[in-house]
Formats: structure tokens, C-alpha cells, sequence
């Protein structure tokens, strides 16, 4: 492949077992049948990793995974593909210090279009201190001290008012650190 890239694709509201099962053998057959080829999944909770040189991009990619999901399983999944190097500049330009906190309290919420700050500005922060968000491109940094399980502020930034019209799927500390280790892995 003389164009390859490496993406990562993020499925959203998947379970491993129960109404909307996807399993990650499945999923990376799937992907293979796509023509994608080095394809792994992480954890069972819809992160796989695969190169492609298609050219199709990102939404093009997502697209075809969400067609192939609906096709195999008969219900559609909504699927953020994103590169390598669009997730190591997420790290990279992440606010909050990443190095010091457990990976349960730092998270990336990946959107499917620009986390524009008009979306966000009826949020009170202070209200929710000391959980705190911040924007970048395509995402949203939320740091949450006792985890997302137990996040008002997360609540806050989910609601359909906020991300209308976009699809958000969030990604704890680790998981961005190993899908981005798992995009260099040759």
C-alpha cells in the first residue's frame, strides 16, 4: 500500500453482549471484508485500529463501517474514524495535565463536527467545579476528579440540546493513549 493510512474507528452505544451486540471478532471481519488490512480491536467496547490506503477519508470510512454494521447486524452504528495523527494532536494539545491524573479522570469526547463554543456557553461551569471541559478541534477534553460514571458535568455537555446534530463518543485517558500507540504500531 503506497498511500496507507492508519485509523482508528470509534464506535458509539455498542455492548458486547445484549440488545446492539457487536463482538470485536466480528467487527474486525468486517473490517477486513471493507479491504482494510492490520486490524485490531482494543478492550470489547467498539475501538479498532486498521490501515487502508482507500482514500474514502474519515466520514467516507465511518460511512462504510456504519453500512457494513447495519448490514451484518441489522441495526446502525454510529462510527467516528479518525487518523493516527489526528489523535496524537489530540494528546498533544490536551489542557488539562494528563501525565498526573488517572486515566478514569481525563477524557476525550470525539464529535463528528467542530465542538463550536456557542454550544457550550449555556454551561455554568463553576457550578460544577472542580470538573472542568475544554474545546479543541472536533473534541472536547473533560476532566472529571471522581470519573465519568459519576459526572454532573458530563451529563451537562451530553445533553441533546448541546451536541444536536452531532455523534459524540467518549474515549477515557487511557484508551486515547493506547489507540494512539496502537495507529504507530507498524
Amino acid at each position: 500500500m503506497t498511500n496507507a493510512k492508519t485509523y482508528a474507528a470509534l464506535l458509539r452505544g455498542i455492548n458486547v453482549s445484549g440488545r446492539r451486540k457487536v463482538p470485536m471478532a466480528e467487527l474486525r471481519n468486517l473490517l477486513e471484508g471493507l479491504g482494510h488490512t492490520d486490524v485490531r480491536t482494543y478492550l470489547q467496547s467498539g475501538n479498532a485500529v486498521f490501515t487502508t490506503d482507500s482514500g474514502a477519508g474519515e466520514d467516507g470510512l465511518g460511512t462504510a463501517l456504519e453500512d457494513a454494521i447495519e448490514e451484518r447486524f441489522g441495526f446502525r452504528v454510529d462510527c467516528l474514524v479518525r487518523d493516527g495523527d489526528y489523535l496524537a494532536a489530540v494528546a498533544d494539545a490536551c489542557p488539562f495535565p494528563a501525565a498526573e491524573l488517572q486515566g478514569k479522570q481525563l477524557h476525550a469526547v470525539y464529535y463528528s463536527g467542530p465542538a463550536d463554543p456557542e454550544r457550550f456557553a449555556a454551561i455554568d461551569r463553576q457550578a460544577f467545579l472542580p470538573e472542568d471541559f475544554a474545546l479543541g478541534d472536533r473534541v472536547l477534553y473533560l476532566y472529571t476528579p471522581e470519573g465519568l460514571g459519576n459526572s454532573r458535568l458530563g451529563e451537562a455537555v451530553s445533553r441533546p440540546s448541546v451536541v444536536k446534530g452531532l455523534v459524540a463518543t467518549a474515549r477515557n485517558w487511557n484508551t486515547v493513549l493506547k489507540l494512539i500507540e496502537m495507529t504507530r504500531e507498524d
